[in-house]
């Protein structure tokens, strides 16, 4: 059966290589022949699903890459599969002919088949090769119109933001390591060394949370935003900020052997899904309102993780994952046709495009937990979890649900308001609007607007009792009476308040107003706190670099310039110089020792004579 779990890693992976090769030759087929690939990849989905198939394969000396499709995996292979299908179908009609198709929906197959992966994975060693190059492939993507400065710059924010936080897994692989688990398996690593064991925990939080744009990483989120609409709906629902809610979900007893790992992954949690609850009420730009209300929304998710409560961050990850897709898909929706995303601009569009208009109303009721939709259902699952870490930690969820409800009614009052006198000149604020919507977006729009509708039976007590089962979580409380009726209550109170205030000024102070359009300034903050020493540091190295090191080098090759200049002038002047003469003198001697040689005989006898007399001489005198 390991053959299924291949090719639902290897059909979308090889085929996204294959499209993203291609360019623009083919792109007519390329639409047709990527939906055809994320369909059969989700039959296969389906198939692991059922039969569970596991693989392993030799990676390093006693390392395994492992992939098994397991409780958790199987819930989140299916999710992935189904999403990035819809996706897809959507995004065969949003292209112009001219643009470079094949780019990105080779692209969008590379990163779903790296989330597939991830979500497969059972050793740290493979997890880490498909979050990188889930990573990249986001960059590509949010970039994929690099053409525009702005764009290419919001692709670099999100990831080095994301990668920054992706040291966390190779400090918890080179801790695991150190702790004495050698293969790195995952369900391993709470059997780590102590105090070994806490510097994975960390490593695996930081990851996560920057992953799912947790605090304080959730700024890279609004950068994102300026990536294809489908992208959006792609990467911030079931992929790419799902993978962190995923891992702290499969590594719960993880966090669960260390006293301080969970309590800090929930209250991380439940304070982003308020503090960016607030700022999603605070945008006045549709996809910013739709990507704070994901850091939200995984908040739940990651609450949930660090309460233990593995069904109740599976339903919500699941019923979160077709609502947000929908949504943005809407939104994309109405950018095209229209040319805006801003909400003042967008009044009316719900009357304008009648089935788009009722798909987004429909998830934004979804996404307010109005009941008995599904986040509704799947939220009370969270919040019963979290009332097992405390009173406070409960209240918080409860609040930022109420604030869930604030900001998904904020976006029906616009978009279903009457049209104004005027409104074509509210439009094109981005682009050019084609004034249409594709035909190949109403069967998505309504298969994900129908999944987050329904998917709430997961939270009833059959279905849910099935699904904690599934993902082996049979102890897990579930929401009483009382609880289900005061969220409800909660929900159904902030939803008439914010349609009641929508068209009123909120008396809220001015400085809190910009800070929450200004997503808290923790890009600001980050750029203050980490780039901008990071970078003087760089500077200050480099000046280091260029005047101490390169300048001793410098000064080390003048030295020995001058010391070869001065050997140069002692050999010339010197050595060459004392050779020159003994070969001068040399000749000089040849030279008169040649005047004797006359060949006249009287005069060899003369100078024998004179040469007699001469040695007698020398020995008279010594004696």
């Amino acid at each position: 059966m390991s053959a299924v779990l291949w090719l639902l890693i290897a059909l979308p992976i090889g085929a996204g290589a294959v499209l993203a090769l291609t360019g623009p030759r083919r792109n007519r087929l390329v639409p047709a022949g990527a939906a055809t690939v994320a369909a059969v990849t989700l039959g296969a989905a389906i198939a692991a699903a059922v039969t569970r198939p596991a693989a392993s394969a030799p990676l390093f000396a006693g390392m395994e890459a492992g992939l098994a499709v397991d409780s958790l995996s199987a819930v989140m292979v299916v999710t992935v599969a189904a999403v990035t299908l819809a996706v897809l179908v959507f995004a065969t009609g949003e292209f112009a002919a001219d643009e470079n198709r094949g780019r990105f929906f080779g692209l969008m197959l590379l990163f779903a088949g790296a989330m597939l992966v991830t979500v497969t994975a059972t050793t740290l060693p493979l997890l880490l090769m498909a979050w990188e190059v889930m990573g990249a492939a986001s960059w590509a993507l949010i970039g994929y119109w690099w053409q525009r400065p702005e764009r290419a710059e919001a692709a670099d924010v999100a990831f080095l933001t994301t990668r920054a936080a992706d040291l966390g897994l190779y400090l918890a692989a080179g801790a695991a390591v150190a702790g004495g688990v050698g293969s790195l398996r995952l369900d391993a690593l709470p059997h780590a060394a102590s105090p070994w064991l806490h510097v994975v925990s960390a490593g695996i939080v930081v990851a996560a949370l920057g992953k799912s744009a947790q605090l304080p990483f959730s700024f890279w989120l609004s950068r994102a935003m300026q990536g294809p609409s489908p992208v959006s709906a792609l990467l911030h629902s079931a992929t790419m900020v799902a993978a962190g809610a995923y891992l702290l979900l499969r590594l719960v007893p993880l966090l669960d052997t260390t006293e301080w790992a969970g309590p800090v992954v929930a209250w991380a949690g439940a304070v982003t899904a308020l503090a960016l609850g607030l700022v999603a009420v605070a945008q006045t730009d549709l996809k910013q309102l739709l990507a704070a209300s994901t850091s939200a929304q995984i908040g739940f998710m990651v609450l949930a993780a660090g309460s233990g409560g593995v069904a109740a961050g599976t339903t919500q990850l699941v019923a979160h994952a077709a609502t947000k897709s929908g949504l943005f898909l809407a939104a994309g929706a109405w950018l095209t046709a229209l040319g805006t995303k801003q909400l003042p601009a967008l009044r009316g569009a719900a009357r304008t495009h009648r089935l788009v208009g009722a798909a987004f109303t429909a998830g934004a009721l979804t996404l307010a937990g109005l009941p008995p939709l599904s986040l509704w259902a799947a939220k009370d699952e969270v919040l019963a979890a979290a009332r097992t870490g405390g009173t406070g930690l409960y209240a918080v969820g409860l609040a930022a649900a109420a604030v869930a409800a604030v900001y998904s009614i904020k976006a029906v009052w616009y978009v279903t308001r009457p049209l104004p006198e005027s409104p074509q000149a509210r439009y094109d604020t981005e682009q050019r609007g084609t004034r249409g919507v594709a035909r190949t977006a109403s069967a998505p729009l309504l298969a994900l607007t129908l999944a987050a509708a329904v998917l709430g039976v997961l939270a009833l007590p059959g279905p849910a009792s099935w699904l904690r089962g599934l993902v082996g979580a049979r102890g897990e409380p579930s929401p009483a009476q009382w609880e289900l009726g005061l969220s409800a209550g909660v929900a159904f109170a902030s939803a008439g308040l914010a349609w009641w205030c929508a068209s009123r000024p909120a008396p809220v102070p001015r400085a809190a107003a910009r800070a929450a359009h200004g997503w808290l300034y923790l890009e600001q903050a980050a750029r203050t706190v980490v780039a901008r020493p990071v970078l003087g540091l760089a500077r200050t190295l480099a000046a280091f670099d260029d005047r101490v090191v390169d300048g001793a080098v410098r000064q080390t090759a003048r030295g020995g310039l001058v010391t070869a200049r001065l050997a140069r002038r002692l050999d010339d002047g010197g050595i060459d110089g004392a050779v020159r003469a003994v070969a001068a003198s040399a000749r000089r001697l040849g030279h008169w020792a040649r005047r004797p040689q006359t060949g006249l005989l009287h005069q060899y006898y003369a100078q024998a004579v004179v040469g007699f007399l001469v040695l007698v001489l020398i020995i008279l005198l010594v004696r």
